[in-house]
């Protein structure tokens, strides 16, 4: 995992929901052997911790309407920090290949001729599940799990939403919350009822996590009444009963 003076490599580190306990050992590792690490908005203090005091370190967090940096800067900017012999970790919130466009830069990285490791890390919805105390699958209430995005290239919410609303499954929205409106909406439409639970989950295993329950119906008066801006995840089924907090 060294680089070399005339050959670097880059890690796409997943750093896991917030809590500097739940990212993977191999990842901790690797933050403390990086001679740089290009980090996001969603990775905790405890985890910047963990790097090595000698590393160069490199923000390029994206919040709604803000980004430090274009996504195809930050492409260009791993290749040529790699391409300086340098050994680079991209930390990534949740995990790099779960809407985190951990596809995207290791295409660039791929065709630029520079290595690229992979360490996964717990995406956000798991840590919600862990954290609040619900499980994703359950045989009296779901026999399967969907992972979605709510905010896509064009900024639009165009979803599948006969298949969100197949019933006997648990939908977890991401970056969802400005569509709220329309989710809540297509998916009455489509033929969920709006007595569905629902939740909205805001920075599941933060020290600031909250959680707001709600049905699908409501679900948007809820969102207005607590004021609730992203990262919050939203939580679409029956699992959400089970919720211990």
């Amino acid at each position: 995992m060294t680089s070399t003076a005339t050959t670097g490599r880059v890690a796409l580190v997943g750093a896991g929901p917030g809590d500097a306990e739940l990212i993977t050992l191999k990842g901790a590792r690797l933050l403390q052997t990086a001679e740089v690490v290009i980090y996001d908005n969603l990775v905790s203090q405890g985890i910047l911790d963990l790097i090595s005091p000698t590393a160069e370190r490199i923000f390029v967090g994206k919040m709604a309407g803000n980004h430090t940096m274009p996504q195809d800067d930050i492409c260009q900017l791993l290749v040529d920090k790699a391409q300086e012999g340098k050994f680079v970790v991209r930390l990534k919130g949740g995990d790099p290949f779960v809407f985190g466009r951990g596809g995207e830069e290791m295409d660039v990285l791929l065709e630029a001729g520079v290595p690229v490791d992979i360490v996964p890390g717990v995406t956000a919805a798991l840590g919600a599940a862990a954290s609040f105390g619900f499980p994703l699958t359950h045989r009296d209430h779901a026999q399967s799990c969907v992972f979605v995005t709510g905010h896509l290239k064009d900024h639009t919410v165009d979803l599948d939403w006969p298949a969100l609303a197949r019933p006997g499954q648990t939908v977890v929205i991401y970056m969802g919350v400005t569509g709220l409106e329309t989710i809540s909406r297509e998916l009455q439409a489509a033929g969920l009822p709006g007595d569905t639970p629902a939740a909205l989950i805001y920075r599941a295993t933060w020290p600031n996590e909250k959680a707001y329950r709600g049905t699908l119906a409501t679900l948007p008066e809820v969102a207005r009444a607590h004021k609730v801006k992203p990262p919050t995840l939203i939580v679409i089924g029956t699992v959400v009963d089970l919720m211990r907090k």
